[in-house]
């Protein structure tokens, strides 16, 4: 199981999606009930980016052991790969409701996760491709 790449990929990918649930991926001051507050925006923030973001990083662990059955590993890192976008896309337009900030160099992992599932999903791939070719052969 762990022999394989994509394995590896996948489990760093999760490992970065848990980890967006303690760094921040934007900074900045917010009005909270008329007082300008200074808050780091993490994947905590918002109860559906929560939701999402667990889900992303449960689903990309639970996918290392479907290596058996390449063909689904494939669709549902295909699945979690759009998930994962949707959940970026999210973060960044709420980052929209800031007055002033920035956003944190921790911002990178969040951007991190979906490259390494694109390399776990070309690695299975390339692994699908191989035994087609070795069933020819038979």
């Amino acid at each position: 199981m762990l022999q394989r790449i994509q394995s590896v990929w996948l489990l760093i990918a999760s490992l970065l999606s848990f980890a967006t649930l303690k760094f921040s991926f934007y900074g900045g001051n917010k009005l909270v009930n008329g007082v300008n507050t200074f808050i780091n925006y993490t994947a905590k923030e918002n109860l559906f980016i929560l939701i999402l973001t667990v889900a992303v990083a449960v689903a990309t662990l639970v996918s290392i052991f479907l290596y058996k059955d390449r063909k689904q590993q494939l669709k549902i890192i295909s699945v979690i790969f759009i998930v994962d976008i949707v959940t970026i896309v999210l973060i960044y337009f709420n980052t929209k409701k800031f007055e002033s900030g920035t956003f944190a160099l921790s911002s990178i992992i969040y951007f991190a996760i979906p490259v390494f599932l694109i390399l776990a999903m070309l690695a299975i791939w390339k692994d699908e491709k191989l035994v087609k070719s070795a069933d020819r052969l038979r």
